[in-house]
């Protein structure tokens, strides 16, 4: 893991707005993907794909590739970047508040309260004038934190922002992050300390971003689990076990299966590619996963 690009410094660079534009490979790969036509998608799953995966494609171009490939959606975008989804008629599908995001700094820790407050609170207005819907927080790190005293901090701090969220039509989700290989001492690593978070916050504008990589490094039993927890999963992310690359047959998954399990409890959010593309045509590897998902 220690050569692929880090999601903490790619989310740090995209909401600074200092995204690498280089990486001469990487843009050369999508040049090459240009003539890839829009694919004829069967409308079973929403198909996202996060930004960050691909922060060495410029936004613009990346958002005329995923045009083309079909796609009505980005996940994990910033306020000032919305403007450009926008001009090319694509969704924010998972949105970022405004001020820095941080993995480790999150909703169990009442020192962090005071500024994430804030900057929820002034993006989910902004959120209800663009017609978005769902905006992606943190647990933080455990830092010696017990499981119990870390519910009852997150669902302080989730109770100063909730109901703003309620009356905007926005629902706020956790992500549920693995912290054996890469999110070590991440607090939200298990689904059913997830749902219950859900459950005590007491609001159906809570849910938990689901990421399918992430909870088959740190749980397995990935169909089963979406099945017996559907209720309180509002998004899903994707990605190749192990290493966190392509969904192809290099990998442990059965991404097909799964997606039809998704569908089969009636899910009608978003699900989103967010491997970190090992081959020299990103974009064909996007294209591949996403008929791979369309079940």
């Amino acid at each position: 893991m220690s050569n692929q690009p880090s999601r903490r410094l790619a989310i740090k660079n995209i909401v600074a707005g200092t995204a690498a534009l280089g990486a001469s490979g990487m843009l050369t790969s999508f040049t090459q993907s240009e003539s890839l036509t829009s694919t004829a998608l069967k409308g079973n799953i929403n198909h996202s794909v996060c930004r960050w995966c691909f922060s060495d494609i410029p936004l613009e171009s990346f958002c005329a590739s995923v045009k083309k490939l079909g796609l009505g959606a980005i996940d994990l975008i910033a306020p000032k970047e919305w403007p450009v989804l926008q001009k090319y008629g694509l969704y924010s599908s998972m949105c970022y508040i405004a001020g820095e995001v941080s993995l480790t700094k999150g909703f169990n820790n009442p020192a962090y309260h005071e500024s994430l407050v804030k900057d929820y609170l002034e993006v989910i207005p902004m959120m209800k004038k663009a017609g978005y819907k769902d905006l992606i927080c943190f647990s933080g790190s455990r830092a010696g934190m017990d499981d119990e005293t870390g519910l009852k901090n997150c669902v302080a701090g989730l109770q100063k922002i909730l109901p703003l969220a309620e009356k905007n039509g926005i629902t706020i989700q956790m992500e549920l992050l693995n912290s054996k290989v890469d999110h070590k001492d991440y607090m939200c690593d298990r689904t059913p300390w997830g749902v219950e978070l859900v459950k005590r916050t007491g609001s159906a504008n809570f849910k938990l971003l689901y990421d399918i990589y992430h909870m088959q490094v740190d749980e397995g039993d990935v169909i089963h689990t979406i099945r017996e927890n559907h209720p309180y999963i509002g998004h899903y992310h994707t990605a190749g076990v192990p290493g966190r690359n392509e969904i192809d047959e290099t990998q442990e998954l059965y991404y097909p299966a799964i997606m039809r399990a998704i569908q089969e409890t009636g899910f009608k959010g978003y699900v989103a590619q967010e491997f970190i593309p090992k081959k020299k045509d990103a974009i064909g590897s996007l294209r591949e996963a996403i008929l791979i998902c369309d079940i």
